[in-house]
């Protein structure tokens, strides 16, 4: 395919993740990246970015980044990758936040429509956080939306909301209640994207990723990746501690699954703008993460602590049955398989 097609935040886990797929499948991929320290720490061009990538080092979120790109690349497929994730640390730095992740969208569509280089097709990856609690079901059957876990109602270690049962995220019907500034900033992208993409005519693609790990992850980014902590901690035989009662649920989906999904969305598009859920579609407790961690290296069992996160929800996990259906894609690694994977690279690394 002779396409360009230009990712932001493209030197990132993810982004180096789907590079060489990305290779294949386009004439010229240019990754944009400002290589944050916090991410990176040299800054210089990781080693898992395919090579055929351009690497070009800068800001999304500065105009002059944008003009000076598109005065040579017309790019006819946009992966947009770049974000700040850290869900904690947005309620400190929730200015930063909203730079990169709404301002550098938008910064990125105005150059768009400035240049007259309007590409085919944005993919962007955005995030569970968007859903907040979710739905939850009463005694009745009754679907309700409770909102945001208090300071109060956490400090009592009231954990979940009392006489309901929570139900797993689907686009198409589960209402998005953001209770982080990072969620509520990721759900502003999703919006700016939809409402600009159908006044240009540009198709958007959207994919809600769940909880992401694999190789290749930060492993000194203290804010992201709770399976690498994990492990870092087992393999110097500690006990993981396991916040509020370890019954916390998430949808742990490993980064090779999530590529696939990413790259077929940027191949071959979404036939409508409803967000697509990408999870392994297994709803997983913190405790049996910590647990099967603890059992690969042999560390002393899990301790739950009680302590708690403010902004954290009790429960997310997904269905994925139309994402599979719409893309044709199957994720293909359990959860065992891949924390062993992520222990294995982790063990490469640190030796």
């Amino acid at each position: 395919m002779s396409q360009t097609c230009v990712v932001t935040g493209g030197a990132g886990f993810i982004g180096c993740a789907i590079s060489p797929a990305l290779a294949r499948a386009f004439g010229r991929v240019v990754a944009i990246d400002n290589l944050h320290p916090q991410i990176h720490l040299r800054a210089e061009r990781p080693a898992a970015l395919d090579q055929k990538v351009e690497l070009v080092v800068a800001d999304v979120t500065e105009a002059a980044t944008w003009d000076k790109l598109l005065a040579s690349v017309t790019p006819d497929v946009v992966v947009h990758l770049a974000a700040e994730t850290g869900t904690g640390q947005s309620l400190t730095e929730g200015t930063r936040h909203g730079l990169v992740n709404v301002v550098g969208t938008t910064q990125m569509l105005d150059a768009f429509a400035r240049h007259e280089a309007l590409p085919q097709r944005i993919v962007l990856t955005s995030s569970r956080a968007v859903y907040g609690e979710g739905a939850w079901v009463d005694a009745s059957g009754t679907v309700v939306y409770p909102g945001q876990r208090s300071k109060s109602m956490l400090e009592q270690k009231i954990w979940d909301f009392p006489g309901l049962k929570c139900l797993p995220f689907e686009a198409p019907t589960t209402q998005v209640h953001p209770t982080s500034i990072y969620g509520s900033t990721k759900l502003a992208q999703e919006h700016v994207l939809i409402s600009w993409a159908l006044s240009f005519g540009v198709e958007a693609a959207i994919v809600r990723l769940q909880n992401v790990y694999g190789p290749g992850q930060s492993l000194n980014n203290p804010y992201t990746g709770i399976v690498s902590l994990f492990v870092r901690m087992a393999r110097e035989k500690k006990s993981i501690p396991v916040y509020e009662d370890g019954a916390i649920i998430r949808d742990f989906v490993f980064i090779e699954d999530v590529a696939e999904a990413v790259v077929l969305a940027a191949a071959n598009g979404a036939k409508e703008m409803i967000p697509f859920d990408i999870g392994e579609g297994t709803p997983t407790s913190i405790l049996q993460l910590a647990e099967l961690i603890a059992r690969i290296y042999d560390a002393p069992a899990p301790h739950i602590n009680g302590m708690f996160r403010n902004g954290d929800v009790r429960h997310a996990s997904c269905k994925i049955e139309r994402s599979c259906a719409h893309f044709g894609w199957v994720p293909k690694w359990s959860m065992e398989r891949g924390v062993t994977a992520l222990c294995k690279w982790i063990d490469g690394q640190l030796a």
